[in-house]
């Protein structure tokens, strides 16, 4: 189980290029497979200047270190989040971290909703206490990556700025629950699933991201959302 933190304050994701652009360049399915170069490639066609300078502007007095979310694809390792950490490092002259590693396989690309709940990224490696970090990912969909990346970084004693990412769905941006949300949740699934979460995954809703919460609030009732996400599982 990846235990988690809740939300304070923290900032929108900054995405790069629209996720048609990054899917349908020639180097995107060779990147994700686990082919630097390629990546390489990809990142430094569809890096937006505009977001580098926002990271600039926002973050420079502080030189986070850049640490990305080494996730294991069907085809290999997914290079793209470690060629956006280093390509950005390079530009902002920013640390890297490369010995924060995902240790399981969720197999999120493609995925729906309930895998992405069901099939939760587990992170290891060491933190440097009280350093400042920036995340990195090719991807935010529900931003539970994200979302468990962040708490390994704070369980570990550093603090996480925010995160970038190269593509990903707009309105998935804010990773941060929004109350009404929670409460709107709390009251259409009440304590029942509170209980089995927590029981579940080792972290209470409010720890939720607000795209994860919105996709519990969407389904019906608590015996839907426990058995799709046992069948993820079993699937």
């Amino acid at each position: 189980m990846t235990a988690r933190y809740k939300w304070s304050m923290f900032p929108p994701v900054w995405i790069h290029a629209n996720e048609s652009s990054v899917k349908q360049h020639p180097s995107y399915h060779a990147a994700k497979s686990g082919d630097p170069d390629a990546a390489y490639l990809l990142v430094d066609a569809l890096l937006n200047p505009i977001i580098v300078e926002q990271l600039a502007d926002t973050f420079d007095g502080q030189k986070p270190i850049l640490v990305s979310a080494h996730a294991v694809e069907g085809s290999g390792v997914n290079a793209i989040p470690e060629a956006l950490a280093d390509i950005l490092g390079q530009q902002l002259d920013w640390p890297t971290d490369n010995g924060i590693v995902q240790i399981n396989i969720v197999a999120h690309t493609g995925a729906d909703g309930f895998s992405r709940l069901a099939r939760q990224a587990e992170f290891d490696g060491d933190v440097l206490v009280g350093s400042a970090y920036l995340l990195t990912d090719d991807f935010v969909g529900q931003g539970g990556t994200l979302a468990n990346l962040r708490s390994h970084i704070m369980r570990g004693g550093g603090n996480v700025l925010g995160a970038t990412v190269l593509t990903g769905k707009p309105h998935s941006a804010n990773l941060t629950l929004n109350v009404v949300t929670l409460e709107q949740l709390r009251l259409k699934h009440e304590q029942q699933l509170e209980d089995w979460w927590n029981q579940r995954f080792g972290f209470r809703i409010e720890c939720l991201t607000e795209s994860e919460a919105r996709y519990l609030l969407n389904t019906p009732d608590v015996d839907r959302i426990r058995n799709q996400i046992i069948a993820a599982v079993q699937g």
